[in-house]
C-alpha cells in the first residue's frame, strides 16, 4: 500500500495542451521517413544546417506577419534579453545567410528538418510543437529555381509512398498586379490575410471581410473573381491566361508561371500541379511564385506542404540582394493525415526485423554472437535479455511489431544451425544456416 504521504508529493504526469508524446511505433515511422528525405534532398546537391531553437525576438519578429506575431512564445531569459522560440525554420535561415553569406557559395541549396513551436489554437493535425521539413535554393531568382523546388515537392511524396496528392500554386506578383490594377495595392496586407482564410470562412464572409478593407463591393467581387476558379477543371495555362488579363494584361509574372509550366510538363509531373488563385499564403515575405498541398481524400485537414519564393527576406538583416525560393513539409500534419486514412506507409513501426528469444541464459554469448552477424547484414536485430515463459516473449514481439524470432536452444547451438519463425504467419524454418536465415528475412 502507497503511503499517503508519498503519494500526495507525487507530480501529476502530464504536457501542455498542443504538444505530444510520441510512442515508439510513431516515432520509428517518422525517423524512418527524415532518413529518407535527408538521403533524397542529397541526392539534388541539397546540404544539411541547424538553426538555435532560440533567438532575439526582434529577429523573428522582423517579417512575419501579424497573426504569426501573436502566435510566438517569447520570454524573458536569465540574462533579462528578449528571447523567442522559433516559429519556422525560414526567417532563422534569413538570419542565418545575413551572418554566414561570406562563406557559402551561391546559390545556396539547404535543408533542415526540425521542430518548430506555435502559440496557435491546437487542433486535428494541428499542433503547438511540430516538425518541419525545410528546404531552399537561395542567390538566385529563375523559373529553374523554383521549378527544382517543386519538383523536389513531387519526388518526396512519392518517396514516402504518398498518393492522391494535388499541389496548388499561384503568385504573388500577378496578384500584386492585379490589385494595383484595382488601385488597392496599399492594402495587399490585409487583402492577402483575408483571401488566405478562404477556405476555413467561405466566399462570403471573405467578401464582407474585403469590402471593409476595400470600402467597395464591386472591389470586394472582383477579388473573390480573381481567386475563384468557377470551372475546377480549367487547364493551368487557361486558368494563368485569364488571371493575367483580369491583373491589366501583366506579363513579367505569367512569363514566369508559363516557363515553370513548361519545366514541369518536360519532367511529365504537371498532372501533380494545379494553378489555384486563391493560395496566397499569409505571410508577408512571400514576393513569387506560392504553393499549398492537400491530400485528395481529406482536403479538410488543410495543407501538408507549403512554401514561395521571397526575395525581400533576408534584407532584413542585410544589404545584400539574396533572393530565395523553398518549401516547408509539415511532417507532424502529414502523419496525423496518413494515420486518419489508415495508409499502409505507417505500417512498419517495428523496433526491429528480427529478435533472438532467450531459450537458456546460459547461451547469452551464442545470442550476442548471432546478432552481430544478422547486424552486420543491415537486418535490425534485438536480443531478449532474460530467460522468461515464451508467452512473454512473444508478446514483447508482437508489441514491437517485430516479424521474425530465433527460437535456438542447445540442440541448434550444438550444429550451429538457426530455427526462424515468421511471427505473423507462424511458418517455421527449422535448423537452417545463418545465411538460409539472413536470406529469408531479406526477401521478406
Amino acid at each position: 500500500m502507497i503511503d499517503e504521504t508519498k503519494a500526495r508529493s507525487i507530480i501529476e504526469p502530464k504536457i501542455l495542451k498542443g504538444f505530444r508524446d510520441f510512442l515508439p511505433s510513431m516515432e520509428i515511422q517518422k525517423k524512418a521517413i527524415i532518413t529518407k528525405l535527408e538521403e533524397h534532398f542529397s541526392l539534388y546537391g541539397f546540404v544539411p544546417i541547424n538553426t538555435p531553437v532560440l533567438e532575439y525576438t526582434e529577429v523573428l519578429l522582423g517579417k512575419g506577419g501579424g497573426e504569426t506575431d501573436k502566435q510566438i512564445f517569447h520570454f524573458k531569459d536569465n540574462g533579462d534579453r528578449d528571447v523567442a522560440l522559433r516559429f519556422d525554420l525560414t526567417v532563422p535561415f534569413a538570419r542565418f545567410l545575413a551572418q554566414h553569406q561570406n562563406e557559402l557559395a551561391l546559390p545556396f541549396k539547404r535543408f533542415h528538418i526540425d521542430k518548430v513551436w506555435r502559440g496557435e489554437n491546437p487542433q486535428k493535425g494541428r499542433f503547438r510543437e511540430f516538425t518541419q521539413c525545410d528546404f531552399d535554393i537561395v542567390g538566385v531568382d529563375s523559373a529553374e529555381a523554383d521549378y527544382e523546388i517543386l519538383a523536389m515537392m513531387d519526388s518526396s511524396f512519392s518517396l514516402m509512398g504518398v498518393s492522391d496528392y494535388q499541389f496548388c500554386i499561384a503568385h504573388r506578383g500577378l496578384f500584386n498586379a492585379f490589385l494595383a490594377h484595382l488601385e488597392v495595392e496599399e492594402k495587399s496586407v490585409d487583402i492577402l490575410r483575408t483571401v488566405d482564410k478562404l477556405r476555413k470562412i467561405g466566399e462570403q464572409e471573405v467578401v464582407d471581410l474585403l469590402q471593409n478593407i476595400t470600402g467597395s463591393e464591386e472591389k470586394a467581387k472582383k477579388i473573390l473573381r480573381y481567386i475563384t476558379k468557377e470551372d475546377a477543371s480549367e487547364p493551368f495555362l487557361a486558368t494563368l491566361e485569364r488571371l493575367s488579363s483580369l491583373a491589366g494584361g501583366e506579363e513579367e509574372h505569367t512569363n514566369r508561371m508559363k516557363a515553370i509550366y513548361h519545366y514541369l510538363s518536360e519532367a511529365g509531373i504537371e498532372g501533380h500541379f494545379t494553378l489555384d488563385p486563391s493560395i496566397t499564403r499569409g505571410l508577408d515575405y512571400y514576393t513569387g511564385i506560392v504553393y499549398e498541398t492537400f491530400l485528395t481524400e481529406i482536403p479538410h485537414f488543410g495543407s501538408v506542404c507549403s512554401g514561395g519564393r521571397y526575395n525581400d527576406l533576408a534584407s532584413l538583416y542585410t544589404k545584400e540582394k539574396l533572393p530565395g525560393v523553398g518549401s516547408s513539409i509539415g511532417l507532424d500534419r502529414l502523419l496525423s493525415a496518413l494515420e486518419e486514412l489508415k495508409s499502409p506507409i505507417l505500417k512498419d513501426g517495428s523496433s526491429a526485423e528480427l529478435v533472438i528469444f532467450c531459450l537458456e541464459e546460459s547461451l547469452y554469448s551464442w545470442y550476442d554472437s548471432l546478432a552481430r552477424q544478422f547486424r552486420k547484414q543491415g537486418i535490425r536485430t534485438d536480443v531478449y535479455l532474460q530467460q522468461k515463459k515464451m508467452p512473454a516473449q512473444f508478446k514483447y514481439a508482437q508489441t514491437n511489431n517485430i516479424v521474425f524470432g530465433l527460437t535456438c536452444g542447445k540442440e541448434e547451438h550444438d550444429q550451429n544451425r538457426v530455427t526462424l519463425k515468421n511471427l505473423i504467419n507462424r511458418e517455421m524454418h527449422p535448423m537452417i544456416t545463418i545465411e538460409e536465415a539472413i536470406s529469408i528475412i531479406k526477401r521478406n
